[in-house]
């Protein structure tokens, strides 16, 4: 298959393999039909003991109030969009190819039965319209959608470009997503639970020490502009300072050298406060211009408001 084919089958999304069936007007039905029978636009009700999830679902966490809230609703409306499956075992059972969420609801719903679109599905296919609905319903928190991408461009050949015309995206968003997978995992836990997001998380991936900066960010609570700071710093640590420096570092107490960090953070350079018995100086320093003149647009901020 041609790259420009692959493309177009990609492109045409979740639609594409669901064939000429219009689920559009359906509506949950009122009453349980006879097993796994289709109706009249295609639509089965299928016993929800028959369907298994897809064990390669790109979509690995789903939250607790997440499948409450959809379980309240189905139970007061019915499910109104059906599941996408394919026949396993000879047809005796389902796999679910897209809609695992509406059919986790659906048990603790109390459904003995959920309507679905049976369709004779490769495994190739079946993993590409799980990444494509996902994506494109922003079902994944940012792991998932780099790694889904990572599968799509590794396991089946696809460019990056097809891949960003099937979900809809550009081809630099799916490369800065795909990026993210290069840090370490502690930082990728972090931007799977929510505690970072991705755009602290592309702030600090090409940094030296991506984990430590990761920490300060939530400890500090950091805006993406910050971490953006904080790794450009970590790219060009502070020159050497001169001999009697470090003498006057080591004699700081701890109060100091955590107002040192405190202003370190909220600058996003290096700070040096010497303090003596006549006064001291505080020390900020910078490496381009573009530092110094964001420093001078905040003091200027700061004495405006004042």
């Amino acid at each position: 298959m041609s790259a420009s084919d692959k493309n177009k089958r990609l492109g045409r999304g979740l639609s594409a393999l669901l064939g000429e069936t219009d689920t559009e007007g359906y509506s949950a039905p009122e009453a349980p039909t006879e097993r796994a029978k289709p109706s009249r636009d295609g639509v089965r009700m299928i016993p929800i003991e028959l369907i298994a999830p897809n064990p390669e679902q790109p979509r690995k966490s789903i939250s607790e109030p997440e499948l409450n809230a959809l379980a309240e609703s189905i139970s007061d409306k019915g499910i109104v969009q059906p599941i996408l499956v394919r026949p396993v075992d000879d047809g005796e059972r389902f796999q679910i190819v897209a809609g695992e969420r509406r059919w986790r609801a659906a048990q603790r719903a109390r459904l003995h039965e959920v309507p679905a679109l049976v369709r004779e599905l490769t495994d190739r296919e079946t993993l590409e319209i799980g990444i494509v609905e996902n994506v494109q319903r922003a079902d994944l928190n940012p792991v998932e959608e780099a790694q889904a991408y990572r599968q799509l461009i590794d396991r089946f050949g696809h460019t990056q470009e097809d891949v960003a015309h099937a979900v809809s995206k550009s081809r630099s968003h799916v490369a800065n997503m795909m990026r993210l997978l290069s840090l370490p995992d502690s930082v990728l836990n972090l931007l799977a639970d929510g505690q970072i997001s991705a755009g602290h998380a592309r702030a600090i991936a090409n940094a030296p020490d991506p984990a430590a900066l990761a920490d300060l960010i939530i400890a500090k609570g950091l805006s993406v502009r910050d971490a953006e700071k904080l790794a450009r710093e970590a790219h060009n640590p502070a020159a050497p300072e001169t001999k009697a420096a470090p003498r006057s570092h080591d004699s700081k107490d701890a109060d100091t050298r955590s107002l040192e960090a405190d202003i370190t953070a909220r600058l996003g350079l290096a700070v040096d406060i010497r303090h003596g018995a006549k006064g001291g100086e505080l020390r900020v320093q910078y490496k381009t211009l573009e530092q110094l003149d964001d420093v001078c647009r905040r003091l200027s901020a700061d004495v405006s408001r004042g």
